[in-house]
């Protein structure tokens, strides 16, 4: 690949408080992307509060509706960003893949970029790897409900799921190491697995992918990874994207 050049502005989208795709999308890029974030937040909200977090599916489909979702993009009108990423893995299971398609396609009419969302990259990443047997690893602080949905979501897809919940993990995300994800995954998969997706896009967790795939021998996906890797291709932006897994190697033999 050659070089992002100028770099590229994406702006990100999601309901949730906790630092994710702000981080590691410029991490992974090797600084060369900036991310600008707006939170989608309920019509009562009280500018300046930082927004409760939904963890429910109800509440993560309350704040996909049009007129919270319109407000947040307002600013990512009128060329100010590359491209737009719904970072939200849980709204993508709690809407489910058609109707995270119908966000994503009100937001590209919207903002006039290109629009990705988190779960729906994970499927494009998935079927461009051929990997057709995954694993689920989702944080401890993820309802059930929600990891119900998660395999749905993907098992809808035709995809044969398996699901594993971290619950040795730190339940705040900022206590979150590298460490804790690398040894807890590495030690809980299954045989007979393709590709690993590590889900939540404040479960930051990409600086372990490199370590797990080389652990593993399997292929290694994480929401703000391959948000990143979708949002590279829609935008045609070409670049290194170096110690971040398989993905990017992958997507680079196939357009080479």
């Amino acid at each position: 690949m050659g070089v992002i050049g100028d770099g590229i502005t994406i702006g990100v989208l999601t309901p949730h408080a906790a630092a994710g795709p702000e981080v590691e999308l410029p991490a992974m890029a090797s600084g060369l992307v900036t991310a600008v974030v707006a939170r989608i937040r309920p019509a009562d909200a009280v500018a300046g509060d930082v927004p409760t977090p939904p963890e429910t599916a109800s509440g993560l489909r309350a704040l996909a509706r049009p007129a919270p979702v319109e407000r947040a993009a307002a600013g990512f009108r009128r060329g100010s960003v590359d491209a737009v990423a719904y970072a939200s893995t849980t709204t993508g299971y709690a809407l489910g893949h058609s109707a995270e398609a119908a966000v994503v396609g009100r937001l590209r009419q919207l903002c006039g970029v290109p629009v990705v969302a988190s779960a729906s990259s994970a499927v494009d990443a998935l079927r461009t790897c051929a990997a057709q047997r995954v694993t689920l690893v989702h944080p401890p602080w993820f309802r059930d409900e929600i990891d119900e949905l998660g395999a749905r979501y993907f098992s809808d897809l035709g995809f044969d799921v398996t699901l594993t919940k971290a619950t040795d993990l730190p339940q705040d995300p900022g206590l979150v190491r590298t460490r804790h994800v690398v040894e807890w995954a590495s030690s809980h998969l299954g045989e007979g697995t393709d590709a690993v997706f590590i889900a939540g896009n404040g479960f930051c967790a990409a600086a372990a992918i490199e370590e797990l795939e080389r652990r593993t021998g399997r292929l290694v996906l994480e929401a703000n990874q391959v948000m990143l890797w979708s949002v590279l291709a829609a935008t045609r932006t070409t670049g290194e994207v170096a110690g971040f897994g398989r993905l990017f190697r992958t997507a680079t033999a196939a357009t080479g």
